[in-house]
């Protein structure tokens, strides 16, 4: 992975500046990483995609879908986490506004091991054109843990614009850990770019309702 290019104070004084003056909210504001890249033709090159998880929780009232056979929907509901079963994907019927419509209320989803290889087939593949392909559960992983996984879990990918952006962060954490996930998001997108950092047009970090703070 690229060292960083960023200087520690100037990334310093964009987290403090960016937190400033912050107003009440009903909700949690979402800190977003936002890129633009340059000497790159969409057309043409290779497009990446990668995903990173994040050292502290970025999006932990994120909701995860869980889709659940027998035993993973008994282990749920011990812990109070909702699940749906194929069941409930078939009655979607392949409807592509269905599906959409279910995708829209998650944010992830995960799935039992023994089911995931079948809902493509339930479902259609609206769900993947939506970016929302589940990520498996296997007996004996810790579920609690996988949630959190994915609530921690950022993507990137290239696709016909240049300008990318992501949630790394919410505002109630520390300036400590919004500079280890910006740091780590960042290093990571540069990483993933053919000529590292020299893509790299401009970065800027903001919460839900703030300005702008120019990172790169």
């Amino acid at each position: 992975m690229s060292a960083s290019k960023i200087p520690p104070q100037q990334m310093q004084e964009c987290i403090t500046a960016m937190l400033a003056g912050r107003k009440e909210r009903k909700f949690k504001e979402s800190i977003d990483l936002q890129v633009n890249l340059k000497n790159y033709d969409a057309q043409k090159d290779k497009r990446f995609s990668g995903s990173l998880r994040l050292p502290n929780n970025c999006r932990p009232k994120m909701k995860v879908g869980v889709i659940a056979d027998l035993i993973l929907e008994d282990a749920c509901k011990k812990i109070g986490i909702e699940t749906m079963n194929m069941d409930d994907l078939k009655k979607l019927n392949k409807n592509k506004k269905l599906v959409k419509k279910l995708c829209a209320g998650y944010g992830a989803f995960l799935a039992s091991d023994s089911v995931i290889k079948q809902i493509p087939r339930v479902v259609g593949p609206h769900m993947n054109r939506a970016g929302k392909v589940p990520s498996a559960i296997v007996p004996g992983e810790d579920i609690t843990d996988k949630v959190a996984e994915q609530q921690s879990t950022i993507k990137f990918q290239l696709k016909k614009v240049l300008c990318l952006a992501t949630c790394i962060g919410h505002a109630d954490m520390t300036e400590e850990e919004i500079r280890q996930n910006v740091n780590m998001a960042i290093n990571f997108l540069v990483s993933l770019l053919k000529k590292n950092w020299q893509n790299l047009k401009s970065a800027y970090i903001k919460t839900t309702m703030g300005k702008p703070q120019r990172l790169y």
